[in-house]
């Protein structure tokens, strides 16, 4: 957090350094967060680098009272909000899993079982509503505190622990009625 604060003030006085190293600080986990909303990793890849180009032009503008990461997560999901109505208002639905990478080659079938665990549990997802979904995400792949998401989301911290205890029933029930197929 020091860090994070220290590079900020860098960054307020000019030096370029400061945003290659919180880019190189965060990027990954703002991509996997992306990624995970999103489930295509061109688009997650264009979001993050929105919102460092949207800091990048706006330092002087920048001003922080909490924590940098959860700064960057909810610029993120901020543009997943505003990409995602974008593309309901063009009525263009549909997934891409060109996203999952062959990880080992040597074996397979195991590559095999994770790609069609991995694809079960976005179906699976993407069959909760949008709430439940992004505060699930947030939580578990983004690791923000419920606090955080409720600010984020403009709710109360009951109502983010609600939706993501519910996310997790449906996701379940939605699971286990798969496997008894």
């Amino acid at each position: 957090m020091i860090e994070d604060k220290l590079l900020i003030w860098r960054l307020k006085h000019g030096s370029s350094d400061a945003l290659g190293r919180i880019y190189k600080k965060y990027k990954d986990y703002l991509l996997r967060l992306a990624f995970a909303m999103l489930n295509d990793r061109a688009a997650a890849e264009d979001i993050v680098h929105d919102c460092f180009v949207s800091i990048a032009q706006s330092t002087e503008k920048l001003k922080l009272s909490g924590n940098f990461k959860s700064y960057l997560a909810t610029c993120v999901v901020n543009r997943l909000r505003n990409a995602n109505k974008a593309r309901q208002r063009r009525e263009v639905f549909g997934q891409d899993e060109a996203g999952t990478e062959m990880s080992n080659l040597e074996r397979p079938e195991q590559w095999i079982i994770d790609s069609e665990q991995l694809r079960r549990l976005n179906n699976a997802m993407a069959q909760l509503p949008h709430q439940q979904r992004e505060v699930i995400i947030l939580h578990a792949q983004g690791e923000m505190k419920f606090k955080a998401i409720a600010e984020l989301q403009g709710v109360s911290i009951n109502t983010v622990q609600s939706r993501y205890r519910y996310g997790l029933d449906k996701l379940r029930s939605i699971l286990n009625s798969e496997v008894k197929l």
